[in-house]
């Protein structure tokens, strides 16, 4: 058997049956965001581990990069990358495998972008990129394992949490993932 860590973490799911009313606010001065026609499995693996790794993101890099790349070709899901000048600055993933639902599958900003007022606007833009599809509800789900900010700024763009729900994941230790000592159990 691999040797893992065992992480606890209470998921909370929320759900988003009504587009905001306000539109979003801008994004910062020198950002833009882009959807990535056809993300490829590095660039995708890049983002992910880059935005995921302080928030124990480890699902998607036990993936083969053959189901990677299936999932990236899915016409359902779609890649979204903040830019600040030519560097990435955050990304996040729209799932309408479920439709009329769309999930926010990963959202989340690189690190030199925390903490300088892009967040919310980005998420905004997520959130109303979702609705534009023409979604009858939007999904999200956060864990205690993801930023403090999360959670209430999900709830703050209109998301209303339906149920939390205790889980322990056995992260693999190859991943070389920095755990925090509050989520080991």
């Amino acid at each position: 058997m691999e040797p893992v860590a065992r992480v606890g973490v209470t998921v909370t799911f929320l759900r988003m049956d009504r587009r905001p009313a306000d539109d979003p606010p801008a994004l910062p001065v020198g950002t833009r965001l882009e959807q990535v026609a056809a993300c490829s499995v590095g660039f995708y693996r890049y983002l992910y581990n880059t935005v995921g790794a302080d928030y124990v993101w480890w699902l998607r890099r036990t993936v083969s990069d053959d189901e990677l790349a299936a999932l990236l070709a899915e016409p359902a899901v779609s890649i979204h990358v903040l830019y600040q000048g030519g560097e990435a600055g955050g990304f996040f993933e729209l799932d309408a495998r479920a439709w009329p639902a769309v999930n926010l599958s990963y959202f989340g900003l690189m690190p030199h972008m925390i903490g300088h007022g892009a967040g919310y606007a980005f998420l905004r833009h997520a959130v109303d990129l979702a609705w534009a599809q023409g979604a009858l509800a939007v999904t999200v789900n956060t864990c205690t394992a993801d930023h403090p900010r999360a959670l209430p700024a999900y709830i703050r763009a209109g998301f209303r949490p339906l149920r939390q729900v205790r889980e322990q994941w056995n992260v693999p230790l190859r991943l070389g993932l920095r755990i925090p000592e509050r989520l080991l159990v």
